[in-house]
């Protein structure tokens, strides 16, 4: 299968002259590493570590939601992390922002390949049900100016024998030819920049984000089973996303844990 490398060039000059990806202040590609985001965990010490962007054409320890670890073979996803300073940000609002992010892949992908794709609680992204996308969030520093790393996984061309769980699925499964990764990741990161600055200029208001990520996430109306930490088991109708993020089970607010749609999810 032809897997063309990502045109670094191309997406340098992007960011350096592009107004609506002029929020990016840096770009770095690498041919393989063990984890974007713990590389961008490492360098968020420095004080000028802002708005940074690493990809990696080949992720050897990627890790999802509870340190579960997955790789793919070089060029077949897109491995990308983003650094980003919240300054202002009350603490209990950053919860919102791998959310964020969930809505940018998804108006990117949609963009890109027409496909329709949509958000299962709280970040995954899903076409017909099955995964194409992992997104984890890492606050690297913490303080009133507080740096977070987040991290995206999303399988492109991975053929079906390629695929990493059988409930997963690629670009090229679901149906999308030739897909240029170069202009994905460009899609990607003019989305959440978008997002943010708008979140950003509502001095960290959920309101307007809140509703973008319901109108995407087919979560909410689906019968859920949720596993949450330390062994408790919730089922029941999702009905909504609080002001925190959490996903809300009949009376049960859920901050964290698995969560599984026990009917098939109409898109």
């Amino acid at each position: 299968m032809h897997r063309p490398p990502l045109d670094v060039a191309e997406l340098r000059r992007s960011i350096a002259q592009s107004p609506d990806l002029a929020f990016f202040s840096r770009i770095d590609v690498v041919e393989s590493t063990g984890s974007t985001n713990a590389d961008l965990v490492a360098r968020a010490a420095a004080p000028d570590a802002d708005r940074h962007v690493l990809i990696a054409e080949a992720q050897q320890h990627g890790r999802g939601r509870h340190e579960r670890q997955w790789s793919s073979p070089a060029r077949a996803q897109l491995s990308m992390s983003m650094l980003v300073r919240l300054r202002g940000i009350v603490p209990d609002a950053l919860g919102w922002l791998p959310l964020l992010t969930g809505v940018a892949v998804v108006d990117a992908v949609r963009a890109n390949t027409g496909l329709n794709a949509n958000l299962k609680w709280p970040n995954d992204v899903l076409i017909d049900g099955r995964k194409l996308a992992g997104i984890l969030a890492e606050v690297a520093v913490a303080g009133s100016e507080p740096a977070v790393v987040i991290g995206v996984g999303l399988n492109v061309s991975l053929a079906q024998d390629e695929l990493p769980v059988p409930h997963a699925t690629s670009l090229t499964v679901a149906g999308a030819p030739d897909v240029d990764r170069t202009a994905l990741v460009q899609s990607i990161l003019r989305e959440f920049a978008r997002y943010f600055a708008r979140w950003q200029a509502a001095n960290w208001d959920t309101t307007g984000l809140a509703k973008d990520y319901r109108e995407r996430c087919v979560t909410l109306g689906a019968q859920v089973r949720a596993e949450l930490p330390g062994g408790e088991v919730r089922t029941g109708i999702a009905t909504d996303i609080d002001e925190h993020g959490r996903l809300i089970i009949g009376d049960r607010a859920v901050a964290a844990g698995d969560v599984t749609h026990l009917r098939p999810v109409q898109d």
